[in-house]
């Protein structure tokens, strides 16, 4: 089951859930593992494979950093945990839920 949205509170998902966020560069793929905690691909260099992160939350049109919904034009930001410092995508051009994890 797949849903596009044009924003997502990844707070409202169970973990298990799996989101795929298109930006202008890239292609991320994100699974929630619970709380702020996930599990991201997608660039190069930062998680060319699955890796543990924590989501920071996203930055708006505006510059603005937020911990609100993923929504288009706005940017994500992640902390790998096996990195220092956070990345910063660039701009989302589409969100969509791959997989709802069911209540255990």
């Amino acid at each position: 089951m797949s849903a596009s949205t044009e924003a997502l509170n990844l707070d409202s998902l169970k973990p298990g859930s799996v989101v795929d966020v298109e930006t202008k560069s890239r292609h991320y793929r994100i699974e929630l593992l619970g709380g702020n905690n996930i599990r991201i691909s997608g660039h190069p260099r930062f998680c060319p494979t699955p890796t543990v992160a924590q989501l920071s939350g996203v930055i708006d049109d505006g510059g603005t950093f937020k911990t609100g919904p993923v929504s288009r034009g706005t940017r994500l930001v992640f902390r790998p945990l096996d990195q220092r410092g956070s990345v910063t995508t660039s701009e989302i051009t589409n969100v969509l839920v791959e997989h709802f994890a069911l209540a255990g």
